[in-house]
Order: C-alpha cells, then structure tokens, then sequence
C-alpha cells in the first residue's frame, strides 16, 4: 500500500526520500528532481535516479589527481569541473567525474548545472559498480549530446589507470573505435593539448 502511495506522489510532482524510486509515467524530469534531498549521490539517466555508489580511494585519486593535470593545461574559454551535474535533456542528467565545458556566458558563481551543449569532454573513472553505464549507455548519451571527447578511465593489473579515448566523428555523430588504450604517458590535442603521466595519478 505504501508503494503504491509513493507512486502516486511521484506522478503528482516531485521526488523525494519517500518516491524517488518510483518514477512517474514518462520518468523523471530534471525540474521534478533538482530539489530533491536525498542522502547519496545520483543521477537522472532515462527518468531514473540513479544511485552512485561508494567510491573506493583508487577512483577518488585518479579523478582528482586528473582534475588537476587538466586545469593546469587548461586555455581559454574552457574550464574543468568535478563531477557537475550535465543537463542532456529533461529525462537525462549524468554527473562526469571530470568535465571540460566551455565556461564563456556562463555566470560561474551561480550555476547549478552545465549545459550538455557546452561540455567539450567528458571523464568517468570505471567504478565495479558503473562498468555498464561508463562502456556502454553514458557513451551513447554523451554522443548523442555532441560532446566531442569522452576518455574512459580503467584499472589494470597494479592499480595503473588506462585510458580509452573517444572522438566524436562529425559526421556519423557517434564516437569512433577508441585510439589504443593509453597506459603510462598519454598525449592528446582535444579539448586542448595535454601530456599526462598516468602514473603519476596513483603515486602514494
């Protein structure tokens, strides 16, 4: 009975700890979700709320270690963000680990969310409980949003960090095979040029 009741408040307007599970006919919209106050991270995928688990000290280390490379390579008019919200769409707003988004016209100190449009790359660190959504789903979103790179971070034997990299292909509008995975040093000129040692992200 419950349930049902919680449903139904979630086909009335807006998530909350009591519904959030139960998305309305359709599925969430970012308006009905941008409020809510939930005690985890998440994302709105599809109309869903998705819970982002915990993360071990590996994937907190490389993501950070990682913000920083970016930012000192950095050039205008982009700017490099961890883990902001991303609005796609109404039904699809994922949070990058890192982000590169072009920051002109947009008021840095009151924006909530970065628009899709202006995300020139995105970032996941693999995480065993995002394996799915980071190789497959989160790569059809962000193509379809026109974001023109997405690296995908792995963990190989040792705890060293891989790297695949995704280009957008301008014209099919998917990203293309990625280039060979990158262990070690990795040079890319998108969104910017940038030589990074991956190594050095996992340095005690």
């Amino acid at each position: 009975m419950e349930a049902a009741e919680d449903a139904e408040a979630g086909r009335a307007g807006r998530a909350t700890l009591e519904n959030w599970m139960y998305p309305p006919p359709g599925g969430w919209t970012w308006d009905q979700v941008t409020d809510a106050e939930l005690p985890f991270d998440w994302e709105l995928l599809d109309g869903s709320i998705v819970v982002q688990g915990l993360p071990v000290l590996w994937h907190n280390r490389v993501r950070d270690r990682l913000y920083y490379q970016l930012e000192s390579a950095c050039r205008e008019p982009f700017a490099v963000g961890i883990a902001p919200y991303t609005v796609i769409d109404d039904h699809n707003v994922p949070k990058p680990d890192v982000m590169v988004f072009d920051e002109s016209q947009l008021d840095i100190d009151t924006v909530a969310q970065v628009p899709g449009e202006r995300v020139a790359l995105a970032v996941e660190v693999m995480s065993e409980g995002s394996r799915h959504a980071d190789r497959f789903s989160k790569p059809t979103l962000y193509a379809e949003a026109g974001i023109r790179s997405y690296w995908r971070i792995e963990r190989a034997e040792g705890g060293l960090p891989v790297v695949y990299e995704f280009r957008l292909h301008h014209e099919t509008g998917i990203y293309e095979t990625p280039r060979p995975m990158h262990t070690g040093r990795f040079v890319t000129s998108a969104p910017f040029p940038v030589d990074i040692d991956f190594g050095t992200l996992i340095e005690v």
